[in-house]
């Protein structure tokens, strides 16, 4: 077994996590986010494709691990990832009279209300916990649709991947899966009706289907809640009615094939995506890695290219493998197939390499430990020619000659 790094988090810092096909890896940066600590394999060799965390008395992370000996667990560490529960645990699975059995853990999310956390699963189904994770109980409401029987799996399996709580109304949630695509309910999940209207399906006959869509990822800003980005099999889409009907906003991009998505934390109409070749070849099209970014809600995309590589770069970013934090500037931060996780400190302008060599990155999350308005991100220094430019016009600017000339003006 590999030997475990030890990493101590402080207060103060960005916690990021990188779920691996081989186990978790943990990261550790202050508020410039320049120099990362690095600690783990927690789990390792169990593949873990969802990571979350749950505030309230401290954190709470959570990790969904599938070992491979004995099935998925959910896991959690309330030491910011230096011990874990136990695979023992974990409660959450489905009841007995489901008639199928946890396969994987794809999504973990802090619902609106106090304690509770939601967890979206494969075979598709929500599952909610109303004490931070120590119990479960499956949202029949959704697992006895009538739809369930038609729900097809992907090539990812058939996975609910996605889990939005609406911010304010905690009977509102919505979840995307694949194949199915976008259901809501506003009843707290008693019941759920499909949200697809407006999104294609291009390998079935019918091309706009109420349901079947091969929805890879849906987003949105707690600030505004109907307001909603997805990803799509083939396609890219909004929707500024929660959901009702989407809009495609596929312009400007190479492909409008991905798994990935992620939303600014303080901007609702600054999203990310990294667009892949439709193709089986699903790699960064052009051997390009690529994040693209519309400050705009989807009207014009840009693509961000500085400290990335631009040459052979056949990467692939899964669905979860796509963060920001909540400092500002934003930090945005990417994981690759390849084992490589790459970081913006600056809202996706510029990027560096956080980490290589490590095992295909599955998902990433980042946590601030303690509050993110308090978190103070240290100005960026100038360069010194620039800063002996700026010295010079300042001194001109004070000589006698030019004070009288500012003030005849």
């Amino acid at each position: 077994m590999p030997t475990v790094r030890d990493l101590r988090v402080r207060p103060g810092q960005v916690l990021l996590m990188a779920g691996t096909s081989k186990g978790v890896f943990l990261f550790a940066a202050g508020p410039q986010r320049k120099k990362w600590e690095r600690g783990g394999p927690q789990f390792a060799g169990s593949p873990t494709y969802s990571l979350g965390h749950a505030n309230g008395s401290g954190h709470r992370l959570f990790a969904g691990v599938e070992n491979p000996f004995y099935g998925p667990a959910l896991r959690w560490s309330d030491d910011l990832g230096r011990t874990w529960s136990e695979e023992s645990a974990s409660t959450l699975k489905f009841p007995e009279d489901a008639g199928v059995s946890l396969k994987r853990i794809w999504q973990i999310v802090p619902g609106s209300r106090k304690d509770t956390i939601y967890a979206g699963v494969e075979p598709s189904a929500l599952f909610v916990s109303r004490d931070r994770g120590a119990t479960w109980e499956l949202v029949r409401g959704l697992f006895d649709h009538p739809h369930r029987a038609k729900w097809t799996p992907g090539n990812g399996g058939q996975c609910l991947h996605t889990v939005l709580p609406h911010p304010t109304d905690p009977d509102r949630i919505t979840v995307a899966m694949s194949t199915g695509g976008v259901y809501r309910t506003e009843d707290g999940g008693r019941s759920w009706r499909p949200r697809n209207q407006g999104v294609r399906v291009d390998f079935m006959p019918e091309k706009f289907p109420e349901f079947g869509q091969c929805v890879h990822k849906v987003v949105r800003h707690p600030s505004r809640p109907e307001t909603l980005f997805l990803q799509n099999h083939g396609g890219l889409y909004r929707s500024d009615d929660g959901g009702d009907s989407w809009d495609d906003i596929a312009k400007g991009v190479p492909s409008d094939f991905g798994f990935c998505m992620a939303v600014h934390p303080h901007d609702p109409e600054v999203v990310y995506i990294v667009p892949l070749e439709a193709s089986l070849f699903r790699c960064t099209p052009e051997g390009k890695l690529r994040v693209y970014r519309t400050r705009n809600g989807g009207k014009s995309w840009e693509a961000l290219t500085r400290g990335l590589p631009q040459k052979d770069a056949n990467e692939v970013v899964l669905r979860d493998a796509m963060c920001v934090d909540q400092l500002n500037p934003a930090g945005v931060y990417i994981g690759t197939r390849s084992g490589k996780v790459y970081g913006s400190p600056d809202g996706g302008s510029s990027w560096s390499l956080i980490a290589d060599g490590m095992p295909p990155v599955l998902c990433v999350r980042a946590v601030a430990i303690g509050s993110p308005a308090k978190l103070r991100v240290p100005p960026r220094r100038a360069s010194k020619p620039l800063a002996r430019i700026r010295s010079k016009i300042a001194s001109v600017a004070r000589r006698k000659p030019v004070r009288k000339a500012l003030r005849a003006r």
